[in-house]
């Protein structure tokens, strides 16, 4: 009968229930079940039945063993186990099936440490869903900029992560945030922005490394991958016009280049054709000076021993030098007042015209060289006359 029975009451209204009453039926149950036969003591005989020990020792038995087999446990290849005894760190177990005293003496922790996890600073989900109060930054020319990106990490001490963390995201969140501050702090905004981005991420990689590592976290970080790095939105017409001013600038200094460096080459040669040019003239001046000074010593050396001859000689090789290239002569006659002409401008014209007419036919040579003798004997008469009439 249940101890919740309505009736319990009525029928025991002299005290309790009995409790032999209730082992004995117990053991009874348990007997059956377990394919025996009830004991043999009578009822109120006051002793239990002889298999109500074993029952009991059989459930104790299969209870402990159910207690002992769920300290089973297997990990992964890419997972650590981590043993608690009452709390406590106990070991840290490798891959493969292991076994710890079942709870509540030990209990165990799987960690994953090949598993890649994510932090987004700046935004969430999505680069339009942005975080101004961690995107906001300034630079150290005193610029505001807006920048998102997301921190890629994995476990690398299963104990340290467990113990030392109480929120890993939020940690690496708070740490890469510093470290990305302190970086664009210490850089110009255009560095950031344009050519060194990467070195933008490959400092604050290192730098929250070094934070985390001083905090013992047990993490490490794989990658931080830039988002978006831009001016804030309300000064974005004005730095697209500024960045729009400094590529026309590098255009400009770029075309300048080129046209220096098309101008400056040939200058240079220029330049130096006429150091040459110079340099030869010097050393063509030099010669003919020092020429002039060797043959002016030796007509000084000849012209201290005959001083008259040496003069008379100077002069005509110097009048020889000068009507050399004159094609007319005046020659002034002593006592008279007559000039007389000598043309040999004709006669060397009229020469050169009968040294032509050689390749001529026979007749016409002929023809020529009479006209020569005519105009040759002409002049000779005509300057006979002349002598004689100043005679």
């Amino acid at each position: 009968m249940g101890l919740n029975d309505p009736q319990w009451g009525n029928k025991n209204k002299g005290g309790p229930p009995d409790l032999e009453e209730l082992l004995r039926k117990l053991n009874a149950k348990v007997s059956s079940l377990m394919g025996g036969k009830g004991g043999t003591n009578k009822p109120g005989s006051g002793e239990p039945p002889h298999g109500f020990a074993g029952g009991v020792g059989l459930i104790v038995g299969i209870i402990v063993l159910i207690w002992l087999g769920s300290g089973f446990y297997i990990v992964d290849a890419s997972q650590r186990g981590v043993v608690l005894r009452f709390g406590k760190l106990s070991e840290t177990t490798m891959p493969g099936p292991r076994w710890h005293l079942p709870f509540p003496i030990e209990t165990v922790e799987i960690v994953n440490l090949s598993q890649v996890r994510t932090v987004e600073v700046g935004y969430r989900d999505n680069v339009k869903n942005k975080m101004l109060k961690e995107s906001l930054m300034l630079t150290d020319d005193e610029n505001i900029i807006d920048i998102q990106f997301a921190v890629q990490y994995f476990l690398k001490d299963p104990a340290d992560y467990l113990f030392n963390n109480r929120n890993p995201d939020e940690n690496v969140r708070q740490a890469a945030e510093t470290a990305i501050r302190e970086v664009v702090g210490k850089s110009k905004m255009d560095f950031v922005l344009y050519e060194g981005r990467e070195q933008v991420a490959a400092s604050a990689t290192k730098l929250i490394q070094e934070i985390l590592d001083r905090y013992k976290s047990g993490i490490l970080i794989s990658k931080l991958t830039m988002q978006n790095a831009q001016p804030p939105e309300q000064v974005q017409a004005a730095f697209d016009d500024a960045v729009k001013a400094g590529q026309d600038r590098e255009r400009q200094k770029n075309e300048g280049q080129a046209y220096a460096n098309d101008v400056i080459p040939r200058a240079s040669g220029a330049a130096a054709r006429l150091i040459q040019e110079s340099q030869g003239y010097k050393q063509s001046v030099i010669a003919n000076a020092e020429g002039d000074v060797s043959r002016f010593k030796q007509i000084l050396v000849q012209y201290d021993k005959a001083p008259a001859v040496t003069r008379e000689r100077m002069y005509l090789d110097m009048m020889q030098q000068v009507m050399g290239n004159v094609s007319k002569v005046m020659v002034d006659q002593k006592n008279g007042n007559s000039l007389l002409y000598l043309p040999l401008d004709k006669l060397i014209a009229t020469s050169r015209a009968g040294a032509a007419a050689d390749v001529q036919p026979a007749a016409k040579a002929d023809t020529s060289q009479g006209n020569d003798n005519n105009a040759a004997q002409s002049a000779r008469d005509s300057l006979l006359s002349r002598d004689r009439e100043a005679r």
